[in-house]
């Protein structure tokens, strides 16, 4: 792969993207690209305020921006339903790209809305519901991608299957690397399945390497550790690349031209650098497993993905 910049981004006027978590760094980098490109974007996110701010900051910069904020909570399967089912109003039917990018990490233990362990609740399941129920509008969108933003941390640990929700132990960066080894297992069996009917979408995942954003330092700012969020800090100006250089290998995965399924892109240097593909451990291509947890998903979440012609079922 040479050394990928936006400047080899296709003209992408015509297509529709959703991006989540887009209010800030790395999603917000996403999403302001695309718009830059002629994409239609929506700026999925939780919080309105943020959403909001993000929408106005991004026509600022993009003045010919066709862009909205919607409302999206991750945590809260409602909430993805209401968001998925209220995209008729900024198109009846076609999507182009989908972008699982929000996300939170090493979060003190906590349970989403539904009950679910957060951290697995909001970057695994959160996404594979969102995925599931746009399911039809991708298989009817010629040229369609959905693209998940996975880390390189996933290697601190795969998925355990007999305890998806942390019920029998928890430790917030081992939790954290389940759900990123989730989120790759999701995009390879995602991948088989397309692959199996036929379909010419295309599931891949990225990961930023060390971008600075706010992801480091929100749990520390949440319990009140200020040594842990100024080390986070530290680390974020001495290590981290900026939100946009942690943007590169997402909007690579998304845009680049004969991209395969299942395709993992990260930076060249693993922390920074250009897209490249990347390395994943073993657990992550485990086709057994990724049949275990797919199933369990679409049990915990309700949504149960239809690959036949026409698209996918929604499920209360």
């Amino acid at each position: 792969m040479p050394r990928w910049n936006p400047s080899h981004i296709p003209d992408q006027t015509g297509r529709c993207a959703v991006v989540t978590g887009a209010n800030s760094g790395i999603g917000f980098a996403t999403a302001r690209e695309l718009a830059r490109h002629g994409a239609r974007v929506v700026l999925a996110c939780r919080n309105v305020a943020r959403g909001e701010a993000a929408l106005a900051e991004l026509r600022r910069e993009v003045p010919a921006a066709e862009a909205e904020f919607r409302r999206l909570d991750l945590a809260d399967l409602a909430s993805v339903r209401d968001f998925a089912a209220g995209l008729d109003s900024f198109d009846a039917v076609r999507l182009d790209l989908l972008v699982n990018n929000a996300g939170v990490m090493a979060l003190p233990r906590g349970t989403t809305a539904d009950g679910f362990e957060r951290q697995f609740g909001v970057n695994h399941l959160g996404h594979f519901a969102l995925t599931g129920l746009l399911l039809p509008r991708l298989l009817a969108t010629p040229g369609a991608r959905v693209v998940t933003v996975s880390s390189f941390l996933h290697a601190l640990g795969g998925i355990a299957p007999d305890d998806l929700n942390a019920l029998l132990s928890y430790g917030r960066w081992r939790a954290y690397a389940r759900s990123k080894s989730a989120n790759l297992l999701f995009v390879h069996e995602l991948a088989r399945r397309l692959a199996a009917i036929g379909s010419p979408v295309v599931a891949a995942a990225a990961h930023p390497g060390y971008a600075a954003t706010n992801l480091q330092t929100t749990a520390p700012r949440m319990e009140g550790r200020r040594s842990a969020e100024r080390l986070m800090e530290l680390g974020n100006r001495l290590i981290g690349q900026s939100p946009e250089g942690g943007a590169l290998p997402v909007l690579c995965a998304a845009t680049a031209p004969h991209m395969k399924p299942d395709t993992f892109v990260g930076p060249r240097a693993l922390l920074r650098g250009a897209p490249a593909p990347s390395p994943r451990a073993p657990w992550a291509r485990d086709d057994a497993a990724a049949v275990r947890l797919w199933e369990a998903s679409e049990e915990l979440t309700g949504v149960h993905y239809d690959f036949t012609a026409g698209g996918g079922r929604r499920t209360a």
